[in-house]
């Protein structure tokens, strides 16, 4: 297997432990003109035998009184390497003498040199002209000196002289007299020929293992003998290095196995790929699998191509405020990695912060069964369930995906934002794979990566920006479900960079994280690249639209505004729900034209969340600013004019059954209800069916026992205002 420069990657020994490449296409000049000035010069005019050379050979033999010469051509030395080496008899010799004029009318003869030059024997298990010149020379066999071409022409006639402990020199005598041969016959010069002696005899060297699981995965079942790839082998070897240089320390963590793909997202092919990195016991956590053709649940990554599909889809826009708020859908309760939640969060910084309950509530909007044949469109050929077999969970780690594919995928989002179109990358040279039009648009993709730039670098959070070393990055990582894979993928200018941690048998690791394990390595990398450019916005995919500074929805008159750039044929059309006019006194509490002169009355704009999400949005936004308190002759007529409740039941979640264990004494225990109000200074009444609880102040909780069954809980706060839910306590078995 070699690289893009036809350097070697990798190799197979053959079945019969012989080195045996790829037959040579063409017979390098120089090898060729060596060849035949010292085994056949007469070759291109016999048949298939030299009656000249029989005669010398005969008389050479009779002087000698011993077999010094078989008079053989090359034609009836490719015979006896057909006929796989018989023993050296008259009878043999008649044979391959029959042979050789067969293939002289049925070969032409620079068939015949090409065939007899990829089947002669060079030493020990080597065979063939093409791995005799990686073995001894690390190079092709077009890249062959005269002195090296001259001593692979000399040594099958002498092939064991290339071993150290033989007369090797012999074998250099025997390159020097052919040197001088081809001097005499003008191929080289006098100085080339000095040169060409001072060249050592070379040393049978290891054949380079820069990317061996590759090679099992493009040779499973078969395949070419030679595999011109994309890669390229230093990048490869530095790459490897790095790779190294983490998995012995992520090994002491428990952390056993690494694979890596490095895509040059402008030419669209892979330029380095380790498919495994082992620093552990090889058997334990299967050195020998391609990990990176392998599939892994993909725990975040899939969340940008579902952002870039909903913008598409005009669902939302970079800006738009979407909810994180505990939540529960028919039992299952995500929660995001910090156990924490914000309320409302905008888009764009809930992708950069890997948020997950924002993350399952946009999938539920966009459609889990739309984004599968999204995924698979895009180019994820893993996804062996029914959309309804990995339900909500497909954008959290519910399915499955390879390090190769889910890299191309993220190459080709960059490279759409750049070029307007971009094919899969090409892993062998020369060869695109086949694919479906990329289904995000340009612009989509461009707004995508612009939020993933936003990814904090791990262990130094935003400060990265400072360094003078820092460039553009635009990634993401992804953790699985019970810590058994860890994942980041991103992209700079040029490059897009996968990286995938864990361990091969799937044992989790306590250490393992996409931002700790897997993003280290893959900034290392970038690092390793260098510097490249960001690409410019495609203004031409994009459009721009008036969007409200506070929850990212269109402006509707009512909010501060600013410009925001959307995917081009994208039709987001929601004006702001959270922008509210509201009416004040002049001592700023909230009246109305029923208790209230129109005169007397100023009006403000207003934000406003639903209670749920302003109780955990204002812990973080100290400036939110919730609604005046009704004036108290008011708030009797304003129950009429607003329906929507003030407050909201955070726990349990809406739809959750709970069950409520028994106490030590026997007893049924009790469930802890908590509320929150829009004021923050509000009064609650409690009432569960028909039966009243109590009263609570600023903070709302209460601890509920009730039987099994259906309930209703009711609340009133201090205004009027009230809120009813419904809740299921589940039985003891």
């Amino acid at each position: 297997m070699l690289d893009r420069q036809g350097r070697p990657l990798a190799a197979r020994i053959a079945a019969d432990q012989q080195w045996r490449f790829a037959p040579v296409a063409r017979v390098p000049d120089k090898y060729r003109r060596a060849l035949l000035t010292f085994e056949d010069r007469r070759f291109f005019y016999h048949p298939g035998v030299d009656p000249v050379a029989v005669l010398r050979a005969a008389r050479d033999n009779l002087a000698a009184g011993r077999v010094v010469s078989g008079g053989s051509t090359l034609t009836m030395q490719l015979a006896r390497l057909l006929r796989a080496d018989p023993p050296r008899t008259f009878p043999e010799k008649a044979r391959e003498a029959v042979l050789a004029l067969q293939l002289e009318w049925h070969l032409d003869k620079d068939e015949i040199l090409r065939q007899y030059a990829s089947r002669a024997p060079f030493g020990g298990n080597t065979v063939g002209l093409r791995a005799a010149a990686w073995r001894y020379f690390q190079r092709p066999p077009e890249q062959l000196s005269w002195a090296e071409a001259a001593l692979l022409a000399v040594l099958p006639n002498s092939p064991a002289l290339i071993h150290p402990g033989r007369d090797r020199e012999r074998l250099r005598a025997k390159r020097d007299r052919l040197l001088e041969t081809l001097r005499e016959q003008g191929a080289l010069d006098r100085d080339d020929l000095a040169l060409a002696r001072l060249e050592p005899l070379p040393r049978v060297q290891a054949l380079p293992s820069l990317a061996p699981r590759l090679l099992d995965t493009l040779t499973a079942g078969g395949g070419a003998p030679l595999l011109r790839t994309t890669l390229d082998a230093d990048l490869q070897r530095r790459v490897r290095d790095l790779a190294d240089h983490h998995g012995q320390r992520l090994g002491r963590q428990g952390v056993h196995n690494l694979a890596v793909v490095v895509i040059d997202h402008r030419a669209m092919a892979v330029r380095a790929y380790l498919g495994n990195v082992n620093h552990g016991d090889p058997l334990t956590y299967g050195a020998a699998v391609d990990i990176a053709a392998r599939p892994r649940s993909t725990g975040s990554v899939l969340k940008p191509l579902l952002y870039g599909s909903m913008l598409d889809a005009g669902q939302l826009l970079p800006g738009t405020l979407v909810s994180d708020l505990p939540t529960n859908y028919g039992g299952y309760s995500p929660e995001n990695f910090d156990r924490e939640y914000r309320g409302a969060v905008p888009a764009h910084e809930a992708l950069a912060r890997s948020l997950n309950v924002p993350a399952v509530r946009m999938l539920r909007r966009y459609g889990v069964g739309r984004f599968h044949d999204q995924l698979r469109a895009l180019g994820m050929t893993t996804l062996f369930r029914p959309a309804d077999g990995y339900g909500l969970t497909l954008v959290l780690g519910g399915a499955e995906g390879t390090l190769m594919e889910l890299t191309g995928i993220y190459a080709r989002l960059i490279a759409t934002a750049r070029d307007g179109a971009a094919p899969p990358a090409a892993l062998l040279s020369g060869v695109h794979p086949v694919a479906a039009p990329f289904p995000i648009s340009p612009g989509a993709a461009w707004l995508t990566l612009d939020a993933l730039r936003e990814v904090a670098r791990p262990g130094t959070a935003r400060q990265w920006r400072l360094y003078r070393s820092s460039q553009p990055i635009a990634w993401k990582t992804g953790t699985s479900y019970g810590l058994r894979d860890a994942w980041a993928i991103g992209s700079n200018g040029r490059y897009t960079v996968g990286v995938w941690a864990g361990n091969g048998n799937g044992e989790p690791a306590p250490h393992l994280g996409g931002a700790d394990t897997a993003a280290p390595l893959m900034l290392d990398v970038f690092s390793l690249l260098g510097t490249e450019p960001w690409p410019a916005p495609p203004l031409n995919d994009l459009k721009t639209v008036r969007a409200c500074v506070d929850d990212g929805y269109l402006a509707g008159g009512r909010c501060r505004a600013e410009d925001t750039l959307a995917p081009l044929h994208s039709h987001f059309q929601t004006v702001t729900p959270h922008h509210r006019r509201v009416h004040l006194d002049a001592n700023g509490q909230r009246v109305h034209s029923g208790c209230e002169s129109v005169a007397n009355m100023r009006s403000r704009d207003w934000f406003v969340l639903p209670p749920a999400q302003a109780w955990f949005y204002r812990q973080r936004h100290p400036d939110y600013r919730p609604l005046p308190a009704w004036r108290a002759d008011c708030a009797a007529g304003a129950r009429a004019l607003d329906t929507t409740p003030p407050m909201a039941v955070i726990y349990p979640h809406a739809g959750a059954g709970l069950f409520i264990p028994r106490e030590l004494g026997g007893e049924r225990g009790r469930a802890v209800f908590r509320v929150v109000h829009e004021r923050p200074g509000a009064s609650l009444f409690w009432h569960l069916d028909d039966q009243y609880l109590g009263r609570t102040d600023h903070f709302h909780e209460w601890a509920l026992r009730a039987s099994p069954g259906w309930h209703t809980l009711t609340l009133v706060d201090d205004q009027g205002f009230r809120l009813q839910r419904r809740f299921k306590v589940l039985g003891d078995h």
